[in-house]
């Protein structure tokens, strides 16, 4: 079941001599629990797909459709409730809200909409991300390691269709980047949450199961890994 796919996705900034195309007619497909990498060096376009596929931004022209929704037709509330329900963001550097504690960072796009916490499923979490003793503390208050557990946490709590990564590890020691790594993997293979993986890192790149590879905004290569 194909849970993302774009069509002739382009983005574009300013024009005449000074146009810059980011992306260029991609098209490709990901299935419902993948764990794709996107690769590429610097100003390749890949954070500029993130923002694409992640509903952050618009596309110059084509469409990215999210469970069959081209979210590309969406005004910019109902993008925004999209994004909350239906995306799950996680930046290199956290974006935690600093007044709020680790179980309300978690907790945050289900209590902006005003839903039930499904206790059972915040638990699971919880004890997966090993934040069962920290539930009460402030962001200011755990090592970058622990911010990025919670930021993957308030990604996962709403079961959204797709988690896009960010670099999540761009901004952490190796031990803790290879626990983050391993954080996804386990929300992938347990939880069969699809997740694509930004990076520039060749090594990270191959903890998924199939790799994408960007240069000049078009798709230089599209490989799955062979175990």
């Amino acid at each position: 079941m194909k849970i993302l796919r774009t069509e002739n996705l382009t983005k574009t900034y300013g024009k005449g001599a000074t146009k810059v195309t980011a992306l260029d007619n991609l098209n490709f497909n990901v299935n419902k629990g993948e764990f794709v990498s996107i690769i590429g060096a610097s100003g390749s376009g890949k954070s500029t797909l993130l923002h694409m596929l992640g509903g952050v931004d618009r596309p110059t022209k084509g469409k990215v459709f999210i469970e069959d929704v081209d979210i590309s037709l969406m005004n910019e509330t109902e993008l925004a409730l999209f994004r909350r329900r239906k995306v799950g963001l996680i930046y290199q550097f956290y974006n935690l809200i600093p007044t709020l504690n680790v179980k309300k960072n978690i907790l945050l796009p289900m209590l902006l909409d005003g839903k039930k916490v499904d206790r059972k499923h915040f638990d699971e979490i919880v004890k997966m991300l090993g934040l069962k003793n920290r539930l009460n503390h402030f962001p200011n208050e755990l090592s970058g390691g622990q911010q990025q557990r919670v930021a993957i946490g308030r990604a996962l709590i709403y079961r959204p269709a797709i988690v896009l990564a960010d670099e999540p590890t761009g901004n952490l020691d190796r031990k803790n980047s290879e626990g983050i790594l391993d954080m996804l993997k386990i929300s992938n293979k347990e939880y069969k949450q699809t997740i694509l993986l930004i990076t520039h890192d060749e090594k990270i790149s191959l903890q998924g199961d199939r790799i994408i590879a960007i240069e000049d905004g078009k798709i230089l290569s599209d490989e799955v890994i062979s175990r």
